[in-house]
């Protein structure tokens, strides 16, 4: 086989049309070999015979889209000081835009044997692991994106879908079943249809990065089913193609983002850049413990053969080496510019900004994320929490940044199960959270807010469950969350009793309608718009089944038709997703925003303290945002009462005075089905029976401007 001398960069492999030029990243080691497999998985070896700054390359003009490959990394082995070379060890590309096949549990795979009384401390095992490992696969960069973009769609105008590739369509009848549980299948017309009717901007996907399934999960007939254990930054994850031709589920994700663009519908990846899949001093060898351990990971500062643990599980990237940097800049790059992706949600994002130990907002992965011309154009949300000390860091990420708010999640629970939660707290939340946002220089947008998200109960088990049922996993229900601010409404679990059944249904509804009215990012989790279960686990990471699975045949369309029309009223309706903060300063006459209590008094200091009070009155003022639309107008909307009685018992709420609005037609009510909803108009000073444990809306319609 010919051989050039390539280039140092770009690292991994790259297709020019001819051939490909291969590049990996190692300063510890002392010769690199590239290892190509056929089909039948015979090995060829080749030294790589270039070495630029690190970088060690070679151009192979023969080799072509679709070759399967890995490195062997020749070097010190030392782990005592943070050294693990063995050349043993078939090692993935960290830069592999395809990877092929699963990790096949083997003790080769190890660096010490099973058996061995001394453990990771007794001599090296230097079986082979190849036939064992999956592959880093050549893949062709060329892609027909006709006129395909990133669609840019407004912070404040945006509505997140958290969903799972897989278990979105594994239940789903219309869906042909050769496809179902794959990247075509999210932009399959019957997806796309469900979508549009919803009124969602964006699809925020689960991790889609190649993913490894732990070997304890796998013994026990499960899998790491969430995907929050990467190993490969730039490969989609091979087992969501439906084509099995080897790479060519690359082009299927290029396909899905591309059709559910042409329907104006974002796509944010989920990413976990925290942590890898290779776990602590007693993980496998797979990719970047064997290509240069101390560089890649966090070790501890004496005892070099261990790792810093931030995410709970073995290990931490370093996010104070240039190379680990410039792996993580690259990765998201990449799937803008090559795969046109609209932005990111950073799994335990606290990870990424420790310097030394403490959490730094000003930390260098987030300066290169400012600076940087694509990635900082794109959505950057952040799971603002990690598990280590100092990882809390709710509302203190840079201005760029939008947070998944817990706050917002924990409040709005709290609300509506009836604790002791001041209305306070819980008016801030519905304004977009400005006691953790405003004073930084951010927008309301920063605050996604969510009640619901993939790891934790549903909506129809926040309401149906006062306990996790987690005995599925394995673990004994031992795992998963235990203060999960849920309420079964008075009955564990599935019930007959149609009372329970009519409130929990009523829950549902508020918790939504506080959702997607509420000020800032609203984020739905898939399924919840369907009465969707996980018949109470709370940690279904490893259900790849029913539990997980979206079941079509049951979903509740009257519910799915009560989200569409609350997600068109925030559309509609720009009082609901404001650009700037609610003040309460009279603008032109009138506050942009008022409380009050029910019989329509100011709302007082002490009433904002107390835990007892549960009802009061939120007017928007739709002729006060003191914005402009894109022709440079002065934007001017209709005016909204809010009315939220978390009483047991019905409540009498009064309309303010004529200065608020002449008439009120109610366009929500969280008590009642959707097409059960009253016509009747109200005046100022009129009496509204509210239902207990409900949200009243009301509109008042305002004479648009010419």
């Amino acid at each position: 086989m010919r051989l050039w001398p390539g280039d140092p960069y770009p690292l991994g492999a790259k297709f020019d049309g001819s051939g490909t030029n291969f590049s990996v990243f190692s300063e510890i080691a002392e010769k690199v070999e590239l290892c190509l497999f056929n089909e039948n998985g015979e090995e060829t070896r080749t030294e790589l015979p270039e070495v630029t700054g690190y970088c060690w390359h070679g151009y192979f003009p023969e080799v072509l889209p679709g070759q399967r490959y890995g490195f062997r990394v020749h070097g010190p082995w030392n782990p005592g000081e943070g050294q693990r070379c063995c050349a043993s060890k078939l090692l993935l590309d960290p830069y592999s835009m395809a990877i092929h096949g699963r990790v096949q549990w083997n003790e080769t795979l190890f660096t010490y044997r099973f058996g061995d009384p001394n453990g990771a401390s007794g001599p090296l095992n230097d079986a082979d692991s190849a036939p064992y490992m999956p592959k880093s696969v050549v893949v062709s960069p060329f892609f027909d994106w006709d006129a395909d973009h990133l669609l840019h769609i407004p912070m404040n105008e945006s509505i997140i879908y958290e969903t799972h590739v897989r278990g979105f369509s594994m239940r789903h009848p219309d869906i042909p079943a050769e496809i179902r549980g794959t990247y075509a299948a999210l932009g399959h017309p019957v997806a796309i249809k469900h979508f549009k009717y919803l009124g969602i901007t964006a699809v925020e996907l689960q991790p889609v990065h190649h993913f490894v399934h732990d070997s304890h999960l796998l013994d026990k007939g499960l899998c790491n089913y969430w995907g929050y254990n990467s190993i490969g930054y730039f490969a989609p994850h091979d087992e969501y193609g439906a084509t099995k031709q080897v790479g060519r589920h690359v082009q299927e994700f290029k396909q899905m983002v591309k059709t559910l663009h042409e329907e104006g519908i974002e796509v944010i990846l989920d990413v976990v850049y925290n942590h890898t899949a290779e776990g602590n001093h007693l993980g496998p060898v797979l990719s970047f413990k064997g290509i240069d351990n101390a560089a890649y990971y966090r070790l501890v500062q004496k005892e070099r053969q261990y790792y810093m643990d931030y995410t709970g599980t073995g290990n931490s990237l370093n996010m104070r080496h240039p190379h680990v940097l410039q792996l993580i800049m690259d990765s998201l790059r990449y799937w803008v510019n090559d795969m046109h992706v609209d932005g990111f949600r950073f799994d335990l994002a606290a990870t990424l900004a420790r310097e030394l130990h403490d959490v730094d907002r000003l930390s260098a992965f987030f300066d290169l994320i400012q600076q940087d011309p694509v990635v900082s154009q794109v959505k950057l949300i952040a799971e603002p929490w990690d598990v280590g000390e100092g990882g809390y860091q709710v509302g203190n990420f840079p201005p760029a940044w939008s947070e998944w708010n817990g706050k917002y999640r924990d409040t709005v629970r709290d609300y509506w199960r009836g604790a002791d939660e001041t209305l306070g707290s819980f008016a801030y939340r519905l304004t977009g959270s400005p006691d953790l946002y405003e004073m930084t220089g951010r927008r309301p947008y920063a605050s996604v807010n969510f009640v619901t998200a993939h790891d934790g109960f549903t909506l129809q088990d926040l309401v149906s469950y006062n306990e996790k049922h987690n005995d599925a996993n394995g673990e004994e229900n031992r795992d998963g969350e235990n203060h999960n601010r849920s309420w079964n409404c008075g009955a564990e679990g599935p019930t007959e009793n149609p009372e329970v059944n009519k409130l929990r249904e009523r829950q549902k509804r508020n918790f939504l309608t506080t959702l997607i009215l509420s000020q800032g990012m609203p984020m739905l989790l898939g399924g919840d718009e369907m009465g969707r279960t996980q018949q109470g686990n709370n940690n279904a990471y490893c259900q790849d089944n029913e539990i997980s699975w979206y079941d079509w045949q049951s979903k509740d369309q009257d519910l799915i038709d009560f989200v569409s029309e609350l997600i068109n009223i925030r559309k509609e309706h720009p009082v609901f997703h404001r650009r700037r903060w609610y003040h309460g300063r009279p603008i032109r006459g009138m506050a942009d925003i008022a409380w009050l209590k029910p019989n329509a008094q100011p709302m007082k200091e002490q009433d904002w303290q107390t835990t007892i009070a549960k009802s009061l009155s939120v007017y928007l003022n739709g002729d006060a945002l003191n914005t402009y639309d894109d022709r440079g107008e002065l934007l001017v909307d209709d005016s909204f009462l809010l009315f939220f009685n978390h009483h047991h018992e019905p409540l009498n709420f009064t309309f303010p005075a004529e200065t608020f609005g002449k008439r009120w037609h109610r366009v929500v009510d969280t008590s009642k089905p959707l097409e059960e909803l009253e016509k009747r108009e109200y005046k100022p000073a009129q009496k509204v029976r509210v239902e207990g444990r409900s949200i009243a809306v009301f509109c008042c319609r305002i004479q648009r401007r010419s």
